[in-house]
């Protein structure tokens, strides 16, 4: 994983709509609390979606932006956005590429979760990465996005 005080590496990753999204583009205005999820629509993935959308409002009155990051199809993602109403950006790692620049493994088989939280210039301030415990990255997201503020 991305060490604490490492800048984020300088990646750009297609949205549901196909449009490119530079990470580093991302970082400046807001915190960015960046997710890695195994499956879009696997009972454990949408449970951690669900709990950063409960979540949003207070993220972004803190001064942060979520980002959920998977291999999944766009299609997929799509889906996973209208049924559960996700009101954030999901972007596609097509290749593993973000997900092996950012240190992040594989837990039994199957891609890990790990949450990042990035300051404004670009730093990782804080890691999860709890592969069951998915309400522990929400909740330590939003403490330090919080203590950044």
């Amino acid at each position: 994983m991305l060490a604490i005080g490492t800048p984020i590496p300088d990646l750009a990753l297609p949205g549901v709509d196909g449009a490119l999204v530079k990470l580093r583009g991302l970082v400046g205005a807001k915190t960015l609390v960046l997710y890695f999820y195994p499956k879009d629509l696997s009972p454990g993935c949408t449970k951690h979606a669900c709990g950063f959308r409960d979540a949003y409002e207070t993220f972004l009155g803190a001064g942060a932006d979520v980002i959920g990051v998977s291999a999944g199809t766009p299609a997929v993602r799509a889906e996973m956005i209208q049924a559960n109403r996700i009101p954030f950006t999901l972007l596609q790692d097509v290749d593993g590429a973000a997900r092996a620049a950012f240190g992040v493994g594989k837990f039994l088989g199957l891609d890990m979760r790990a949450t990042f939280v990035i300051d404004r210039s670009g730093l990782v301030r804080h890691v999860s990465d709890s592969q069951l415990r998915v309400g522990k990255h929400i909740s330590e997201a939003l403490a330090w996005v919080k203590d950044l503020a």
